[in-house]
């Protein structure tokens, strides 16, 4: 794991974009395509705004980049509250990739566990069966939890699913998510996470004893795939 500090969340923004460019293209030079899940929130909005800049859009081969999500909540694409709708707004209606390589979190018709075997379905016929994600998005919410791995929830200790669906209590709603196991086979894991709000539980994470049900992204941060982008208010 590397953490790095930055004090200007611009200069984060740009040292993420310019990492998603450098991993796409050595990830296109080895096996033909790149391979990511994608995260929801603030900070990839200003990602994926900046990716979608010709600075960034004219390096990278789009029509080779496959697009999963790490969460979602189960609502329907034209929600606002819908990663994959921010994510069409914000990169993909601004770049040419191939939309029929980009594959939502959610579909009408359907149970959300249900759509958790197809989803996982669509990443195996993508990835392979080791489903070893070429990058992965990751931020982290006030209280510790990544993607929808929540504290004290039984998702945690699922080891056979890659993705799964369960109904959030304390939300009152479903949703869907990568599983721990298959976000740790990834080759490169980002981990956005800055401000105040985040300082205790990033503290504890990194610092404190070992303890995922309480605080889930220790479940992942253990892996020399992991990079940690974060800024003096909440870095320790």
């Amino acid at each position: 794991m590397n953490i790095t500090i930055f004090y200007n969340l611009d200069v984060l923004y740009r040292k993420s974009a310019d990492l998603f460019a450098e991993l796409s293209e050595k990830a296109i030079q080895k096996h033909g395509k790149f391979t990511v899940a994608l995260s929801g929130g603030s900070s990839p909005k200003a990602i994926f705004s900046l990716l979608a800049t010709p600075e960034y859009a004219d390096k990278i081969e789009w029509n080779k980049v496959y697009f999963f999500w790490v969460d979602e909540r189960w609502v329907s694409l034209e929600d606002e509250r819908s990663n994959f709708k921010m994510t069409l707004e914000t990169l993909l209606d601004k770049v040419p990739v191939n939309k029929g390589q980009a594959f939502p979190m959610y579909k009408d018709g359907i149970e959300p566990e249900d759509y958790a075997k197809e989803y996982e379905a669509q990443i195996r016929n993508v990835l392979g069966a080791e489903g070893i994600f070429d990058f992965i998005l990751l931020g982290m919410g006030d209280d510790g939890h990544t993607a929808s791995l929540f504290p004290g929830e039984k998702i945690l200790h699922e080891k056979e699913k890659w993705v799964d669906a369960y109904y959030l209590r304390p939300q009152e709603m479903y949703r869907i998510t990568l599983t721990e196991p298959i976000i740790n086979k990834a080759e490169s894991i980002l981990i956005v996470t800055f401000g105040k709000s985040k300082r205790h539980a990033l503290n504890e994470v990194l610092n404190g004893e070992y303890n995922p049900e309480l605080y889930p992204l220790q479940l992942i941060i253990n892996r020399d795939s992991v990079q940690i982008f974060t800024d003096e208010e909440a870095g320790i």
